[in-house]
Order: structure tokens, then sequence, then C-alpha cells
């Protein structure tokens, strides 16, 4: 949790940029997970000292989650997954590891690093056409709503990572729902005339509402031109290339 905060306030702050850990600049493989194969960019190092994470620090149990990572890791990611299988349907100790760690495992990495990848590179950009993140239903499906990645990268303290909290959301549907029965509170979100005035100044032309046919002839797709093809994306000129810090 920790590690993982502080790559994500990194990536925010220098988004697609050289200080961005997966920067997505670098091409498809490497945002999507060949950063974690590489030695980390000069800059990630140098800004990841100076990031702020004294929040974090402060708080007891991200703090107890660090220190006692590999044994919660064994506990909860291998061991409990593994044993409920075996226990309650009798399965084999192979076929539930194999299946409830190793596949479920690799199906949920690849389900979030797709936010890393797809929603930099194939979507639109409705909120903010100066950002690299696109709107990404596919990424949406896959990911329980993580795929509308523009609006989040706009509004980055909206609770709800989009502007709409019922459509392909369900991790804001929990999140208010925790906020429902007080585990969740003061929950932020972006007033619908912030939003507004985001997409008319700074927006592609292709949000859902106020679109236009330049915007609309400008999607395209390897294969059919659908939504939740992966490739979706628009071929308006997409932002330029920014420095490296």
């Amino acid at each position: 949790m920790f590690i993982w905060c502080r790559d994500h306030r990194l990536h925010h702050r220098y988004s697609d940029t050289d200080g961005d850990p997966h920067n997505s600049k670098r091409g498809f493989f490497f945002c999507h997970m060949g950063w974690l194969m590489h030695k980390k960019h000069p800059y990630v190092i140098e800004l990841g000292r100076r990031i702020d994470m004294s929040d974090l620090q402060a708080d007891w149990m991200v703090m107890f989650q660090k220190k006692y990572y590999y044994p919660l890791y064994l506990l909860v990611a291998i061991l409990i997954p593994t044993y409920v299988p075996v226990f309650f349907f009798g399965e084999h100790w192979w076929d539930s590891m194999l299946v409830c760690y190793f596949l479920r495992y690799v199906l949920s990495l690849h389900s979030t690093w797709f936010v890393n990848s797809i929603a930099h590179l194939y979507g639109t950009r409705p909120y903010d056409k100066n950002l690299q993140p696109v709107e990404s239903w596919f990424v949406s499906i896959v990911t329980l709503g993580e795929g509308w990645h523009n609006y989040h990268h706009a509004f980055p303290w909206d609770y709800k990572a989009a502007e709409l909290s019922d459509y392909i959301n369900h991790s804001a549907t929990f999140i208010k729902f925790l906020e429902n029965i007080g585990l969740a509170y003061d929950l932020k979100t972006a007033s619908p005339e912030m939003v507004l005035n985001r997409i008319v100044r700074t927006g592609d032309g292709s949000h859902y509402l106020l679109d236009n046919e330049m915007s609309r002839a400008a999607v395209t797709a390897c294969g059919p031109l659908h939504p939740l093809n992966p490739t979706y994306k628009s071929t308006l000129k997409p932002p330029r290339r920014q420095g490296g810090r």
C-alpha cells in the first residue's frame, strides 16, 4: 500500500514524463508491465525521495501493512485463497494453488496494468485534450470502473474517478456504500459546473453530451468501431511530448 501510494503520487504529479514510474510515452509494453522489469529512471528515484508521504507515515494501519508486508502477503494472498477450496470443496492443494493464486494473480495484475497502458493510449479525452490519459470503456469493464482515466487526471481528488458514479463504476458505488456505513467520510467530488467548464475549455469534443461532428469522426479502432474495443481511440492530435520533469 505504502509503495503503491508513493508511485501513484509520482504518477499524478509527473504524469507521462520521465518522473512517472510507468511513463506511457515509453510505449505500451513499458507502461503496462515493463516498468517493473527495468531499473527506475533516475528522475523517479530522485523525485520519489521528495514526495510527501507524511500522512501515510502517520497512519498506523498503513505502516503495519508496510512492516509486515511479506507475512501478510503469504497469509492473505496465498494461504487463505488456496485453503478455502481445499477445505470446503475437497480440491487438491496444487489445483487450488494454480487457480486461486496463480491464475487469479495474473488476471488481476493485467487488469490493473490496463489502467497504466490502455487507459493512457487508446480512448478519448473529453475533459482535457492536453492530458495523455483517456476514457476507456474496455478498461472500466475489466477494472470495475477505473477506466475513466482522463476525468481522473483532470479531477484527481474526486472519489468517483469518473464523472458518473452509476455507469460502469462499481468502485465508486462501493466507496459510497462505505460512507453510508461510516467507514468512509469527507468524500470529495468536482461540482457539475466545474466539470462543464473544463469540458468546454479543454475537452477534445468527444463528451457523450457535448460532442461534435468533427470529434465523432475522429474516433477510430482496429477492427469494429465500438467503445468496448480496447483499440478504440481518437485520431485528433495527441498531447505534445512534455519535458523530463
